[in-house]
């Protein structure tokens, strides 16, 4: 980690800045790519699109979308770039940040990356150090080589020597020549063909990063608790929110079911379940019909919007029974709302009845809240809108 951190500010580092007395020129092309007359000194280049076509006598550093190296550089390059394309031979290192990196061409010093996919076809005469996703190092290295990545592949002749940390596969091609240690992290072994030679020897270390069953249980059970508590806490404040703005509303659910006969709490469930049984199947055949596309919509809408407000007003009827039958109170308060639906969400958490009695008082609320919205669309007295 150490190491890779140091490579990153080595990366960002260009080794022109410990050069002196050096002739260097600023191109900066917005859109047009790069082509300047041959260099004596260290070319800055930064656009959209960086195009370098004539030889550089120094390093070659650049910042863009794309970047196309087609001229040799004598000293370093470093570049930053989306897409990044070395066709040329580059005679000091090569450090490199960027979505897609290509190397065609041998690199006589260190090769430092970071991207998600390298691929370097051309032999590296220094150390290699590359941390991306896909990585293929095809033509070998003749310092010692340090990859991070999911799926690597190498191929060449390999000095030194080799170690990989991978979150996948690890593959090598036939004729592949390691003269050093092969030393390897990764969830398999990797696929290494009878041609290719190892002289250091292998370290293989299983790396799974995936996690074992106890752990996926413990993760399975957090996200359960916290799906569960985000959910109890939104029903609360929602709960308390509309006790708090409508308390009449909430005074009127919960009078039907204190003072009502059990007569007429049963045809309040009755009429509850009827609509939630109901209006589905009339929304799918008005929408069979072209005309009634809209109002089957419409529909869907509304009866969305009462199955939340019969929960809501389910759990807020338990705090408002409570505060009848304890508190001697007939006012539902912000708090009452909240409470009752704590212990409506705790009920519901009973397997069984504990979902049996949630669904019954969510009917008993709807059929409620129905039976009051009719009266107060259509009051037969005028006592009736105050319920609202």
């Amino acid at each position: 980690m150490r190491r890779a951190l140091f490579a990153v500010l080595t990366l960002l580092l260009p080794a022109s800045a410990f050069a002196a007395g050096t002739p260097a020129s600023f191109p900066t092309v917005p859109q047009s790519p790069l082509a300047a007359s041959s260099s004596s000194g260290n070319v800055y280049a930064a656009g959209a699109s960086v195009i370098l076509v004539t030889p550089v006598a120094g390093d070659f550093s650049a910042a863009g979308g794309s970047i196309v190296t087609a001229a040799p550089v004598a000293g370093d390059d470093l570049l930053i770039a989306g897409s990044i394309h070395s066709r040329a031979p580059v005679e000091g290192d090569i450090r490199a940040l960027g979505g897609s990196v290509t190397i065609d061409e041998p690199v006589q010093g260190d090769l430092v990356v970071f991207g998600y996919s390298v691929r370097s076809t051309g032999h590296v005469g220094g150390s290699v150090l590359i941390a991306a996703a896909n990585v293929g190092l095809m033509d070998g290295a003749s310092g010692s080589v340090t990859i991070y990545g999911d799926n690597i592949s190498l191929a060449g002749d390999f000095a030194n020597n080799v170690k990989i940390f991978s979150s996948g596969q690890v593959a090598l091609a036939a004729g592949t020549v390691i003269h050093g240690m092969l030393s390897y992290e990764a969830p398999e072994p990797a696929v290494i063909p009878p041609s290719a030679t190892i002289r250091g020897g292998i370290k293989y270390t299983n790396a799974s990063y995936l996690p074992d069953v106890g752990t996926s249980r413990i993760l399975a059970l957090v996200s359960v608790g916290f799906f569960v508590f985000a959910r109890i806490l939104g029903a609360l404040l929602l709960a308390g929110l509309l006790a708090g703005l409508f308390p009449r509303l909430a005074e009127a659910v919960t009078d039907r079911a204190y003072t009502g006969r059990l007569r007429n709490i049963l045809l309040s469930m009755l009429l509850g379940f009827a609509i939630f049984v109901a209006t589905p199947v009339l929304s799918i055949l008005l929408a069979l019909t072209f005309v009634g596309i809209g109002l089957a919509l419409l529909l869907f809408i509304a009866y969305a919007l009462l199955v939340l407000l019969a929960f809501l007003y389910a759990g807020i009827l338990l705090g408002g029974l409570f505060a009848r039958r304890y508190l001697q109170r007939e006012t539902v308060r912000w708090h009452d709302g909240m409470l009752g639906m704590l212990v409506l969400s705790l009920i519901a958490l009973v397997p069984v009845l504990g979902l049996l009695a949630m669904f019954l008082l969510t009917i008993f609320s709807a059929g409620a809240l129905l039976q009051i919205f009719f009266q107060f669309a259509f009051p037969h007295d005028e006592h009736t809108p105050e319920m609202v």
